[in-house]
């Protein structure tokens, strides 16, 4: 995965979970994670160059965005999102006029062009020969009816559907036709025995219409829209933090490796009277090396907390249970009644995950406050280092 597509995913993300409305049920990051990934499958089984496949990334990832502002013409809303951002990037306009022209090939009603737009077009459908499709269908019918006010009966919203697989929707690459149609054709065939056994099979329709309503109740279970965001937020605060243990451990190891080289190697041979200039570099040199190892360390190493809690702590609220440093030292039984009391109050459990993801922030700010000291340190005592030795060098040659 290149820098760029980093940085965009960073960028979608935070967009999508920050600024995005809790209506979008369907039209949200989940959606969009799943249309990088489909164009992936698909790029990978055509014969698609690399420039051309990181197009199509950069397109599945901006071309929904839009919403954030409107759903009306969301796809022009898009293009200049994602155009602002990748001309920032320094992108060629070759590039930014082709990123522009896939993302408003998703328009419902266009017709692809190139094999990149016939991707994407693809890409975007995937779902309709998902095995999850009927839970993506009822997401996205709750989507309209929330953000567009549109309320559609059983009857109604089955023969909509017909109407779209039968009549406005096909596949266009030779990948999606060879892999997909056999499913998407399951899949219209459980509609038309839903048409056809409407009255005995509403029942089903009816449950998933009410799983997907927005409940007052705190009993309740949580809105998918939700809990999808904390899903997707703490994930990428754990994936934040991975990379920032990677990047502790891979300069924890350089400095070792320094460490070593310098005491092994270096040192001994100061010794020697002719090589006394070299005394006070050789100093600075494992000095911030060693400063550099001792932060790399700070930011890896793990804080230890009690690990336990009380019945009144739980009927206050005062404790999480999600995180494991506050029930380690918890009896099974007691962590059980905890988790179970917490599960019947909503504000108890959207409570925890907020907190969760709270304090998995502040981790993440601390670590990346450490690593790019240590980084300094590093870069500064390389710079010192080499300048030292280069002026110890000089002196020795000038008293020569």
């Amino acid at each position: 995965m290149s820098a760029l597509i980093v940085e965009i995913e960073k960028h979608v993300n935070s967009l999508l979970s920050e600024k995005l409305h809790s209506n979008y049920l369907y039209h949200n990051l989940a959606h969009t994670q799943r249309v990088v990934e489909n164009v992936k499958e698909i790029s990978e089984n055509l014969e698609v160059s690399v420039i051309d496949v990181e197009n199509l990334e950069i397109a599945a990832w901006f071309h929904d965005v839009g919403f954030i502002e409107s759903g009306e013409n969301h796809e022009e809303k898009s293009v200049k999102i994602a155009v602002d951002f990748l001309k920032s990037h320094n992108l060629s306009e070759d590039r930014l006029q082709t990123i522009t022209e896939l993302i408003l090939a998703t328009k419902m009603n266009s017709v692809p062009k190139t094999i990149l737009e016939k991707i994407l077009r693809d890409a975007d459908a995937a779902h309709l020969s998902s095995k999850d499709f009927f839970n993506y269908n009822s997401l996205l019918r709750k989507e309209w009816e929330l953000v567009l006010g549109k309320k559609y009966k059983n009857k109604e919203w089955i023969a909509l559907n017909l109407s779209f697989f039968t009549q406005k929707h096909r596949y266009y690459t030779d990948y999606a036709l060879k892999n997909w149609t056999k499913d998407k054709e399951k899949n219209l065939s459980k509609i038309l025995k839903n048409q056809k056994k409407f009255k005995k099979d509403n029942k089903k329709f009816q449950q998933k219409e009410e799983a997907l309503n927005i409940k007052k109740n705190k009993s309740l279970v949580p809105e998918r829209g939700v809990e999808t965001m904390f899903r997707v937020a703490l994930r990428n605060h754990i994936t934040l933090s991975d990379i920032a243990d990677t990047k502790a451990n891979i300069l924890l190891s350089v400095n070792a490796i320094i460490v070593s080289l310098a005491l092994s190697s270096l040192l001994p041979k100061l010794d020697n009277p002719s090589n006394s200039h070299l005394f006070i570099p050789s100093i600075i040199f494992i000095i911030f090396t060693v400063i550099s190892i001792v932060l790399s360390i700070l930011a890896t190493r793990p804080n230890v907390t009690e690990g336990k809690f009380t019945k009144e702590d739980v009927a206050n609220k005062k404790v999480n249970l999600l995180f494991f440093g506050n029930f380690h030292q918890m009896k099974l039984e007691d962590f059980e009644w905890g988790i179970s009391e917490m599960m019947q109050d909503r504000d108890y459990l959207y409570g925890s995950l907020t907190k969760d993801l709270y304090f998995l922030g502040l981790v993440l700010n601390r670590k990346y406050k450490l690593l790019r000291i240590t980084y300094t340190v590093f870069m500064t005592g390389i710079i010192v280092s080499v300048l030292a030795f280069a002026f110890s060098f000089y002196f020795q040659e000038m008293v020569v």
